[in-house]
């Protein structure tokens, strides 16, 4: 469950890059000068820099909480297969 879930966090933020490059790419003749195309390009570049480090950080408490999340998850499974026999 633990690389699953670590797979998934990082899908989503390659997806994360991938859609913000993508916007930006797309609206860069929209933007009605050079200033507006910086300023665009900063935020979109904020947004990725913390989304990244949020996402690290949750990796992080999930690699030091593995055994305390999962652990009940696995004891809650057995009592719902227990129960269902």
């Amino acid at each position: 469950m633990h690389k699953s879930d670590i797979r998934v966090a990082w899908a989503f933020v390659l997806g994360l890059w991938f859609s913000v490059i993508f916007v930006a790419i797309a609206t860069w003749n929209l933007a009605p000068n050079g200033t507006a195309r910086v300023l665009l390009l900063i935020a979109g570049a904020t947004i990725l820099v913390f989304n990244t480090a949020a996402i690290l950080a949750m990796l992080r408490h999930y690699r030091e909480d593995r055994d305390f999340m999962y652990g009940l998850d696995i004891k809650f499974l057995d009592e719902a297969r227990a129960t269902r026999r």
